[in-house]
């Protein structure tokens, strides 16, 4: 049995590219992914995909020294133009996502659209790297937003292959992501996964959500239905190397660094916030909450030491050096206001730091400050714990990191109140001992518990069950096309022939009120060529009314079904035909109960016919629309007692009709009328068709139009796909086609 192999696909590779004394150095980050995938990428043979960064400069000496030292190290560069990295990077990913990730809409870029084609074909470049690489059974697993296209990219070209794909920023709730104009393409990127995984259970909320608002899935058991395949849905939260941390945190070097920072302190209680330069880390609030503990009680700026580091990043964009610039204007205005010649409360450093540093600085201080206003987890909360091995200190820790779902011990603030924030900050300060040390050790186990290394197994073990569970059993395929083909030539020795064709979800799309799903030129034109076919009547059957049919259709020489058959215009005729039932006396409760729904369920509406009532919700939010719908349907069960009616539910809407009006009677009459002669071509979307392919028998052919079970013969995906089944239809008569042999097989 052949051994998985892992390719990991993420935009950097874990690898910085130096020079020293005019040589090239390349070493192993030891960021958190980089960290995490350590163990997988040296257990599973892995491979890694990657960009180097910017390495432009470097001559064709320098590149191919570098190339040498990736395959040492297992890992593929995609080599990216600076006009691409400018695009897809900082343009789409970092200019567009990122924002809109993390609940900052103000700082999309305005001219997003024309960075989106690169981000596209950045992805599409990924995915080929990826896919020349792959062999059979190997597992692919794609990192972060700035990729997301590339899992369905693969998917398109290797349907089998096991492809993961995990998010590591937040994802915003749906009503955020829905001002993306690219959210459609977006989802259905990530969706190309056998798995998705995110750190919180509100991030796979969120996503869940804008599925069912943007694609109208429903998630259900951690995983959501795409046709024929299961995508799983998934809760991991990344953790670090807990023993690497602490470690460093007892080491000799780093004891004596810390004792060194205590005694600069002077007695005075230490709190320290390190962040990366972005406007999602919260850093002028932090300081307002300092400066407001200060106001509060201005004993305070003799008995503690604020240290702010900040690390550079993305210093080159205009956002970025605004906020480095109202970062120096704040922490100069509080350390002139509560500072004096000797001793300045806020130290403001604006530099990367050596792990040693870090794990120094870890170790001294008090209290840390992790307070973003959004963030995917926030690693530097847990790197804090792990190195408090002392089982000292307190954290404070905003409810909007990702960390927050798991470290509850911390004292956890809304960042955006920068009161509560500065009465948080003294409560961590006055904590008493016992406290401290109670809250510490419940973190420390349960970062220690879940580090890194159980966060990369935890997904991988999901994902390589994951194609045991990604095809539905029994789920229903489009038929073969050289299957319809052959259908086509069946039905060309049908003479006579009755084309019965449902309007709505199999000749035009779904539309969000009956009155936009007009026929288009195209299908007027398909519906004229079709009825001019030798010895055929075409029938347009609907549950819509006969003024509806008659305003689209009329002109056409066509014979008119409206409201499911109950009434009936024949080819050339301006007469509607009836069907004779009892006088429908549910009829005016039904209304009223249909009237309150409407009133409790606004964007809802229906519409009275002749033998019933349709309650339709298509503009209504889909969660909300079908939990009425449910409710409806139970009050008119229960309330309908013994009256003659069916009560429906449908795609969107609710009908009530009287029992027996359905799109079955149509057919029993038309092979009446002909004494068994004619045969049947039917096709239909919904519940409301399956009796019109009940009646037909072996009488003909059924065609199912889109997903959901059905009893047809046959399948096409949508109504693009019905539209060119029936042209070629259309084009096919006894007079031109000889009947094929092989032709599928019809129910006896």
């Amino acid at each position: 049995m052949a051994v998985s192999r892992l390719i990991i696909v993420s935009n950097r590779l874990p690898i910085t590219v130096h020079f020293e004394h005019s040589k090239m150095k390349v070493s192993r980050s030891t960021g958190g992914l980089a960290t995490a995938l350590q163990g997988p990428h040296s257990r599973m043979e892995s491979i890694w995909l990657g960009w180097t960064g910017e390495n432009s400069h470097l001559d064709a000496s320098d590149q191919q020294e570098l190339d040498a030292e990736l395959e040492k190290m297992r890992a593929c560069a995609i080599p990216l133009t600076p006009g691409e990295v400018h695009q897809f990077y900082d343009g789409f990913s970092n200019g567009v996502l990122w924002p809109l990730y993390h609940y900052f809409p103000e700082n999309i870029q305005l001219d997003a659209w024309t960075n989106w084609k690169t981000y596209v074909e950045v992805n599409q470049k990924f995915a080929d790297h990826t896919m020349h690489l792959m062999q059979p059974d190997d597992i692919v697993w794609i990192h972060d937003y700035q990729l997301s296209l590339v899992p369905a990219m693969i998917r398109k070209q290797i349907p089998e292959a096991t492809i993961g794909f995990f998010l590591h920023t937040p994802f915003p709730s749906s009503e955020v992501f829905r001002i993306l104009p690219w959210r459609t393409e977006i989802l259905q990127g990530m969706l190309g996964a056998d798995l998705i995984g995110f750190h919180t259970y509100s991030y796979l909320q969120h996503f869940t959500r804008s599925l069912l608002h943007v694609l109208e899935l429903e998630s259900e058991e951690g995983s959501v239905r795409l046709g024929d395949r299961r995508v799983g849905l998934g809760v991991f939260p990344i953790g670090i190397d807990f023993e690497r941390f602490q470690t460093l945190a007892s080491s000799a070097a780093v004891v004596d660094d810390c004792r060194r920072i205590k005694s600069e302190c002077e007695g005075r209680q230490m709190v320290l916030g390190i962040d990366r330069l972005d406007y999602t880390k919260g850093l002028p609030r932090r300081i307002l909450a300092i400066e407001r503990l200060f106001e509060r009680e201005p004993a305070w700026r003799d008995k503690l030491r604020f240290v702010q580091v900040v690390v550079p990043s993305r210093v080159k964009v205009g956002a970025y050096q605004n906020l480095r610039r109202e970062l120096n204007e704040l922490v100069g205005h509080v350390n002139s206001t509560w500072g004096n010649e000797s001793f300045m409360p806020i130290h403001f450093l604006f530099r990367g730091l050596s792990p040693e540093r870090l794990s120094a600085l870890y170790s001294a201080t008090d209290v840390m400050l992790v307070t973003p206003l959004r963030d995917g987890m926030n690693l530097v909360a847990k790197e804090f714990v792990a190195s408090r091995s002392h089982d000292d200190g307190v954290l404070v820790l905003s409810e909007f990191a990702g960390a927050a779902a798991e470290l509850v011990e911390a004292v956890v603030v809304n960042p955006y109140d920068v009161d509560q924030l500065a009465i948080q900050i003294k409560r961590a300060l006055v904590m008493s001992p016992l406290e401290r040390r109670s809250r510490m050790r419940n973190l420390r186990a349960r970062v220690k518990g879940f580090d890194a290394f159980m966060w990369a197994d935890s997904f991988l073990e999901a994902l390589k069950v994951a194609p045991r569970t990604r095809r539905i059993p029994d789920a229903p395929h489009a038929s073969p096309v050289d299957e319809i083909e052959r259908l086509v030539g069946k039905i060309s020795a049908f003479d006579p022939l009755h084309v019965v064709l449902d309007y709505d979800g199999t000749l035009v799309p779904f539309a969000q009120t009956p009155s936009l799903a007009i026929p288009d030129n195209d299908l007027i034109k398909l519906l004229q060529l079709l009825a001019n076919r030798p010895h055929t009547v075409v029938h347009i059957i609907s549950g819509r009314t006969r003024e509806a049919l008659v305003e689209w259709f009329g002109n056409l020489p066509v014979e008119l079904e409206a409201e499911h058959g109950f009434w009936s215009r024949p080819q050339g005729s301006k007469t509607w035909a009836a069907v004779s039932i009892p006088e429908p006396t549910w009829m005016p409760q039904a209304r009223q109960l249909m009237v309150q729904f409407c009133r409790k369920t606004p964007g809802s509406f229906f519409e009275a016919k002749t033998s019933g009532l349709v309650w339709r919700y298509q503009l209504v939010a889909p969660d909300f629309g079908k939990r009425q719908a449910k409710s409806l349907l139970k009050k008119l069960r229960e309330e309908s007692g013994t009256s003659p009616l069916d009560i429906l539910e449908g795609k969107r809407l609710v009908e009530v009709r009287s029992h027996g009006i359905n799109k079955g009677m149509l057919i029993h009459r038309l092979a009446e009328d002909s004494a068994g002669a004619a045969k049947f071509l039917v096709m239909g979307d919904d519940l409301t068709d399956e009796d019109m392919f009940n009646a037909v028998g072996a009488r003909g052919a059924t065609v199912h139009v889109g997903p959901g079970p059905s009893m047809a013969h046959f399948r096409l995906d949508d109504y693009r796909a019905a539209r060119d089944f029936l042209r070629a239809v259309a084009g096919s008569s006894s007079s031109t086609h000889s009947e094929p042999t092989g032709e599928p097989k019809l129910p006896a």
